[in-house]
Formats: C-alpha cells, sequence, structure tokens
C-alpha cells in the first residue's frame, strides 16, 4: 500500500458529507480552522490569567474585582466566538449563506405531526431559550407584587408567599405558552403534549408528577414556606426556596439538602415556626441529694429570666423531674423570642448554671457505681 499516495488523498480530498460537497479539503480545515482556534484559544488563557492577576494586584474593592473579572471573561470569550465564525466563514467562502440554509433546512425538516403542529429539531432546540426566557420572567415577576400591596390586603406572610408563588409560576406558564406559540407549535394541539406525558408517565415519570402536585400543595396549604425553621429527614434548618419540584433547606452546618416535595408531604416534618417563632428551650440538670431544692429552684429560675434571648411576654417555669439513681433531675424551661436562637439561649443557660453552681457551691454530680464484696461474689450497686 502507497501510504503517502493515501494520506494525500485523505487530506486533498475535497470534502463531502452526504450528497453535500464541501468547499474545502482537510488539510485546509486543519490549516485554516481547527489550528487558528487552538492557538487563539491559548491566547485567550494568557490574556484571561494576565488580566486576572492585574486585577488581583490592584487596590479595588473585592465586589468591584469580582465584577471586572467576570466582565473581562464575557468580552474575551465574545472575541473568541466572533474569531471563530469569522474563519468559519472565510473557509466556507461566498457559499456559507447557501451551506447556512441547508443546514436550517434539515433542522426544520418535521419529526413529528399532529394536524397543523409540526415539530423539528429546530423545534426542539428553540424550546430551550423560551423555557430559560419563561424561567427568568417567573423569577423576576416577583418584583411585580409589592408587599406593601399584600399588607393591605390583609395576607398574612404565609398567604403572601402562597400568592407570590402562584403569581410566579403563572407568569411562567403564559410566558412559556406564548413562547410556544412564537416557535409555531399550535397549542390547540396540546392535547399531543398531555397524551406525551400520559406516556412519559407509564414511563418513570410518576416521582416528577408525584413531586409536581406534591409542590402545589404546598403551595396552596402552606405546612412549610422560606424562612422556617424544620426539621426532617435528621436535618435540621432553614428553609430557602420552595419549587414546584423540590424544597431547598440550607442546615445549621451550611450544608444546602435538596428535598423532593413528595417526601415533604407525605413524611412527618417538624416546622418549628409554624405560627409561632417563639419557642420553649429545656436545659436538664442534677443536683446531689442532699442540696436545699427550694434555693435550687429559686437560682434557676433568676437564670433563666436574664437569660438575653428570652421572650418576657410568656413565663418559664422550672420543675423538678424525677429522682435518678445518683442525682435530683430538675428541667429549666425558657421561652424564647426565635428559633434561630435556640443553641445559642441553651448554651447561655448552661453556662450560667455551671458559673453560679460553681459560686453558690452546689454540687452536680456524676453517675457512681459501688461495688460490693460478699461471700467472694461482687455485686454492683448503681
Amino acid at each position: 500500500m502507497d501510504y503517502p499516495e493515501v494520506l494525500k488523498t485523505i487530506f486533498l480530498t475535497t470534502l463531502t458529507i452526504g450528497v453535500v460537497e464541501l468547499p474545502f479539503t482537510l488539510f485546509e480545515l486543519l490549516l485554516e480552522l481547527f489550528l487558528p482556534i487552538i492557538l487563539l484559544f491559548i491566547v485567550y488563557r494568557l490574556f484571561n490569567a494576565g488580566i486576572r492577576r492585574l486585577i488581583d494586584k490592584a487596590s479595588i474593592k473585592e465586589n468591584i474585582q469580582k465584577s471586572i473579572k467576570l466582565w473581562a471573561r464575557r468580552i474575551l470569550r465574545f472575541g473568541y466566538l466572533v474569531v471563530f465564525f469569522l474563519l468559519a466563514g472565510r473557509l466556507f467562502g461566498a457559499k456559507i449563506y447557501e451551506y447556512i440554509r441547508m443546514f436550517v433546512n434539515i433542522l426544520n425538516q418535521p419529526i413529528v405531526e399532529s394536524g397543523s403542529t409540526k415539530v423539528s429539531f429546530l423545534t426542539l432546540i428553540l424550546v430551550i431559550p423560551v423555557f430559560y426566557i419563561a424561567s427568568w420572567a417567573g423569577k423576576n415577576s416577583r418584583g411585580l407584587v409589592s408587599s406593601d400591596l399584600l399588607n393591605r390586603m390583609g395576607l398574612d406572610e404565609a398567604r403572601q408567599f402562597s400568592f407570590i408563588s402562584l403569581f410566579r409560576y403563572g407568569v411562567m406558564i403564559i410566558v412559556f405558552l406564548i413562547g410556544l406559540s412564537v416557535i409555531g407549535v399550535n397549542l390547540s394541539s396540546i392535547t399531543v403534549i398531555f397524551g406525551v406525558l400520559g406516556i412519559g408517565i407509564g414511563f418513570g415519570l410518576q416521582s416528577v408528577v408525584a413531586n409536581l402536585f406534591a409542590g402545589i400543595i404546598i403551595i396552596l396549604s402552606r405546612p412549610i414556606k422560606e424562612g422556617d425553621r424544620i426539621f426532617v429527614y435528621n436535618y435540621e434548618g432553614t428553609v430557602v426556596h420552595v419549587r414546584i419540584l423540590s424544597t431547598v433547606i440550607n442546615t445549621l452546618t451550611n450544608e444546602t439538602i435538596i428535598v423532593p416535595n413528595a417526601h415533604l408531604v407525605s413524611e412527618p416534618v417538624h416546622n418549628y415556626s409554624y405560627s409561632d417563632r417563639s419557642i420553649v428551650i429545656r436545659n436538664n440538670i442534677g443536683v446531689a441529694y442532699d442540696t436545699d431544692l427550694d434555693f435550687v429552684v429559686k437560682i434557676l429560675e433568676d437564670i433563666s429570666s436574664r437569660n438575653p434571648f428570652i421572650d418576657s411576654s410568656k413565663e418559664n417555669t422550672v420543675r423538678v423531674k424525677e429522682f435518678g439513681s445518683s442525682s435530683i433531675d430538675i428541667a429549666v424551661f425558657t421561652w424564647i423570642k426565635d428559633v434561630s436562637d435556640k443553641y445559642n439561649a441553651h448554651h447561655w443557660t448552661n453556662m450560667e448554671i455551671w458559673r453560679t453552681f460553681r459560686e453558690k457551691g452546689i454540687e452536680i454530680p456524676f453517675s457512681q457505681l459501688d461495688l460490693h464484696i460478699k461471700d467472694g461474689n461482687i455485686e454492683s450497686v448503681n
């Protein structure tokens, strides 16, 4: 086999795709497009790195630095794309518009027809920007609803959340349907979409539909709302977003947990702030049996009343729970204003109990194990 001739044929023969003959060879494609693009990419990375170093060395605020880096990266990427299309246009020459028209005609060939509705590859591609525009419109539609207006309508915080969420998704659906009609989807044939959806449900979309309807139930019934402190699946955190399919929770350790809405509807959820953000915290303490209980109760009541997170409109209590094996167990119940201060308030009370008991000489006993030896056998007594 004459390898030079084979390579010459491969690299110097005009390329064809199907019945379409392209106006360049593989060698011209590599030399005039791929090689300049690779070199341009290297230059782009070097420019980007150099600009980042210059910005880092400049005495500019961090937020301004981030903004400059973002716009510099966008400008470089835009320039990179412009040069790419210029090189591609130069490679195709004067026939580029003919090839573009041919490519669009191929994409516009219908793959599904139902009545006057024709769905092509181009239609499916255009659905992507339509979806993003609808999402953007829904996200920014919150600013159209004034909180002052909702307050004047007499809606509480939970009902305001439901109204704004429904308004947001309503805007998304309307914009999406308008976008579908613009790209040529006949909305009168919407039954076809529902038919496809029904087939999809049979092939594994049950969970998606379940989460969808669960999201609607959450928005309407408001078992949880954004800003609530909840406990679910052994995670405690704040509800950040209630979306149509899932709910985003930010935990106390700054972890982001995404919970499907169906689980929030079907499983128990501990909502600390469902109707009131004030809660009771409980501090448990044990004292020795020879301690003056009346004196201890007064000290604990005073400590509870001085908690900086206290809800002064409600009454705190101190209760003797039980006589344990090594101590008399007491519980201090303190009302605090906001559930988000729960752990801070609990810590403050514990530290104050420790300091005060040490100052007053009150003993906090620990578990003891007494061993009795009788007739050579060891008996343990707690």
